[in-house]
């Protein structure tokens, strides 16, 4: 499990194509302690395993699935990706509660800078959008983010990011038609599944008494 809150930017060493798989080496060095082997990491916010450690480099091996689903597949050496160690129970979670699964990938529509902000919009897959709300959280790139304005006609939702966040995260450089990884906020999405269920049962049931 994660929380959203990016430990650092790192940089691809090197890409490794392998039969139906992808390793992909990171400089973990801004980590400080390195993660071991089997670890749990996120990188752009999706949940890898680490597979080998020499030195400050970490490998991860990167299945076809998750190279088609995420923008990971389209990483190229000297990259750079947020990246976000498992949180250790007792720990504060400063963001929200995140799983490492992707939903999907959203694409820049826009990127307007103001003096210390920078307001980015996302094209959101329609299937996504019943999950995302105004002020709600949103985890792009594997940070944790609140939604500030949602066009649900339009299938877009906006984020407003600070200086920090800006600084520290791949968000801070991204330009429009970029891929960015979307993971919708769990919680949010179980009540809303849970809720089209009990209507889909309520109306079945309506339907079938008359």
């Amino acid at each position: 499990m994660f929380t959203g809150i990016t430990q650092g930017l790192c940089t691809v060493m090197e890409i490794r194509d392998e039969v139906s798989l992808r390793r992909i080496t990171l400089n973990l060095e801004i980590l400080g302690e390195k993660p071991k082997l089997g670890a749990s990491v996120a990188v752009n916010g999706t949940c890898l395993t680490v597979t080998a450690v020499s030195g400050d480099n970490v490998s991860f091996d990167v299945i076809r699935e998750s190279l088609e689903t995420t923008n990971l597949g389209d990483l190229q050496v000297g990259s750079r990706v947020n990246v976000e160690r498992s949180i250790k129970f007792g720990e504060e979670v400063g963001g929200h509660v995140l799983s490492g699964h992707i939903s999907g990938l959203v694409h820049v529509v826009q990127v307007v800078d103001d003096e210390n902000e920078r307001n980015i919009c996302f094209e959101v897959p329609k299937q996504w959008m019943k999950y995302l709300l105004h002020k709600g959280f949103v985890a792009l790139d594997g940070a944790s983010l609140t939604i500030a304005r949602v066009d649900f006609a339009a299938a877009t939702i906006t984020v407003s990011l600070i200086p920090e966040t800006i600084k520290r995260t791949t968000l801070g450089s991204v330009i429009a038609g970029a891929g960015v990884n979307l993971e919708v906020d769990s919680q949010t999405q179980a009540v809303v599944d849970t809720v089209e269920r009990i209507m889909e049962s309520s109306d079945w049931q309506n339907q079938a008494g008359r």
